[in-house]
């Protein structure tokens, strides 16, 4: 199949064009409602005719529409649907036990998903999309509507961080009603789904009109870097889709914090845009744990557990070039260690990805460095410089050296990763080094979780 892209012109992030929250009582945004626009009677022209067009193709096909998030592309499809959902897998090549978030445009659309549904309304059906009015029209109900209830479906543990973290980098593990509303593919036969409600309003538009929710794992073929901007679905998955929303490059970097709330101690599956220390500054939240491994799923009875969330059992991230990353403990260090003529052997074309604490070039002796183009449109954030390899006595050892220094500030090199990865890999790159970030309870665990789940050797 053809897949086109098409460009979702915004004025901005939460432009009233995308649409907006109703009000609440004391004047705050309302998440139980995101309100959409109608369409500008003609000839003006309708700023969401992509979304709209895109919603069309997620209500009436069984093909996944990519779109961005705040966080990485996602990969969507009506999460109420089975085959709208096997489409997900298909395109991407997944395992089928990896389950998959959930996005949803408001509050409202989630309390719906806890809901147990009627058995005639489940899996194949073709829902209806739900009406969405205009900015200038709220619903009689969105003025005087609680956030939460007495008796509310949301479980109370994740109240302090619904209030403080959405829309935003934040997926939260609920309990799947019996029957379910949702296809049985999304949990992979888990008693639980990941939700989230994105920043992004593009996403939550997206949803709206679409009048479901959707399932969204990143854009990207199983196993490699997520994508950051339209142009790395394209080269993953061109000819799978259909449709990829271009809304430019993704603002976080890396993808959502998953966490789960209906344990004792609540933990986090998946580190991500919301860091650990944040999480415990709410209410009920103070003693969180880590439960997921960097490197290797856990074991049990000699067989790898079911994943209770995304990115918890398979390698992930990966390009297709080897990645040797250094542990954050070798700072004191200006570089890659060994000789250039480690490097050397490694490949013909060598990689640099470089965050704070490395010399130019992590140290390899090279010469000639100057700028070269990125591979595709936009600003990835950092630039790309290619140089000659050199070996111990000066002399050029007939390598290629690309180098890319993404900034000491970790938030910046979480934005930048993935791309650089990408790119690298665009340029041939036979062999990537990494330097590693420090590790904290921030974006930092986020960063060097995907490095690890990317690398094919760890040096310290």
């Amino acid at each position: 199949m053809e897949t086109r892209i098409l460009k979702v012109p915004l004025a901005g992030k939460d432009d009233a064009v995308l649409g907006r929250w109703a009000t609440a009582p004391d004047g705050t945004p309302d998440l139980n409602t995101w309100e959409v626009p109608s369409p500008p009677p003609p000839p003006s022209a309708d700023p969401l005719a992509p979304l709209r067009e895109a919603a069309h193709l997620l209500r009436t096909t069984p093909v996944p529409v990519a779109f961005p998030t705040e966080t990485v592309y996602g990969l969507g499809a009506d999460a109420t649907r089975s085959d709208a959902v096997r489409g997900i897998f298909a395109a991407k090549g997944r395992p089928a036990d990896n389950p998959l978030i959930v996005h949803i445009s408001d509050l409202s659309m989630l309390r719906r998903l806890l809901t147990p549904s009627p058995p005639q309304q489940q899996q194949e059906h073709q829902p209806a999309p739900q009406p969405v009015s205009s900015p200038s029209s709220p619903s009689p109900q969105s003025h005087s509507q609680p956030l939460f209830t007495a008796d509310d479906p949301i479980p109370a543990i994740y109240h302090p961080l619904i209030t403080r973290f959405w829309p935003g980098p934040l997926t939260i593990l609920l309990p799947r009603p019996t029957p379910s509303p949702l296809a049985p593919e999304v949990t992979a036969s888990q008693p639980t789904f990941g939700a989230r409600l994105p920043a992004s309003a593009l996403a939550r538009t997206l949803i709206a009109l679409a009048g479901a929710p959707l399932a969204a794992p990143s854009a990207n073929a199983s196993t490699r870097p997520s994508p950051t901007a339209a142009r790395h679905v394209r080269d993953d998955l061109r000819g799978r889709v259909a449709l990829v929303l271009d809304g430019g490059a993704c603002a976080v970097g890396v993808e959502s914090t998953v966490v789960d709330g209906l344990c004792v101690p609540p933990a986090v599956l998946r580190p991500g845009g919301v860091g650990i220390e944040e999480l415990r500054s709410c209410p009920g939240w103070e003693g969180v744990v880590k439960a997921y491994e960097d490197r290797e799923h856990a074991v049990v009875d000699g067989a790898a557990a079911a994943p209770r969330a995304p990115g918890m059992k398979y390698k992930h991230y990966s390009p297709r070039a080897r990645v040797v990353l250094f542990e954050a403990g070798g700072r004191g260090r200006k570089g890659v260690v060994g000789p250039a003529d480690d490097a050397g052997e490694l490949g013909k074309t060598v990689g640099v990805i470089r965050t704070g604490g490395w010399d130019v070039a992590g140290g390899l002796r090279c010469a000639g460095l100057r700028e070269v183009a990125a591979d595709g449109e936009g600003d990835p954030g950092f630039v790309v410089r290619e140089g000659a390899l050199l070996g111990a006595d000066g002399t050029e050892m007939g390598c290629r050296l690309l180098d890319v220094d993404l900034g000491e500030d970790v938030r910046a090199v979480a934005h930048g990763l993935f791309a650089a990865l990408r790119e690298l890999d665009s340029l041939g790159a036979d062999v990537i080094f990494v330097e590693g970030v420090s590790d904290g309870d921030d974006i930092a665990a986020a960063v060097m979780n995907r490095l690890r789940k990317a690398a094919s050797e760890i040096r310290a």
